[in-house]
């Protein structure tokens, strides 16, 4: 269905791409950091489904409908953006009374990944600028490559965004006995879910 040489030259295209910080790797940060190594496991699982179903709707051709139409693209933008600042604001006030935080349930954080990486418009249009390159009519139908392109893209960036969130659990554990450290992941958690909320407001559709 693909071309050994075109695979061979995505696979480095992808890695590059999963080792670039951004959203989805400082969103599993900052899970990583309010509840736990579980919790950013569950949360990079959670964008790994969200990028699957971005790259299902661009091989669809639907990704076409959101870059031509304005209005939907800010739609789901904004929502996004309103839910980031829901989950900064929930970071800060558990970190301000940690006796009253949620225990760490991976099915929530599972959500929160899914939700904010299907509410970034941006993702699908990068997917159609991206995959396509290597991408060939001639080789089959369109999407079963896109599927394919983007599982290799979805999986590298499920193990480096869990490593990362694995990382964060692990240094909250060792903070969590200190009620002032636990106040101060709060802040930073919830300045990390802000500023990507920030970024996702002033993104430009193009």
């Amino acid at each position: 269905m693909i071309d050994a040489l075109t695979l061979l030259a995505f696979l480095p295209a992808a890695l590059a791409l999963n080792l670039t910080p951004g959203a989805d790797m400082m969103f599993c940060l900052g899970q990583g950091l309010r509840s736990g190594p579980r919790a950013a496991v569950a949360a990079s699982a959670g964008i790994t489904l969200g990028v699957m179903a971005h790259v299902a709707l661009a091989g669809l051709g639907l990704g076409a409908l959101v870059a031509a139409m304005p209005w939907l693209f800010d739609a789901i933008r904004w929502a996004g953006v309103a839910y980031l600042l829901w989950l900064a604001w929930a970071a800060i006030r558990h970190g301000a009374t940690p006796e009253q935080a949620p225990p760490s349930r991976a099915s929530r954080a599972f959500r929160d990944g899914l939700a904010v990486n299907l509410m970034n418009p941006k993702v699908i249009l990068f997917v159609l600028a991206f995959i396509p390159q290597f991408v060939d009519p001639a080789r089959g139908p369109i999407l079963p490559q896109f599927l394919l392109l983007g599982s290799v893209i979805a999986l590298g960036g499920f193990v480096i965004n869990a490593a990362v969130g694995l990382f964060a659990g692990r240094a909250r554990r060792g903070l969590a006995a200190n009620p002032r450290a636990t106040r101060a992941l709060g802040w930073l958690t919830g300045g990390i879910f802000a500023a990507l909320a920030l970024r996702l407001a002033i993104l430009e559709k193009a």
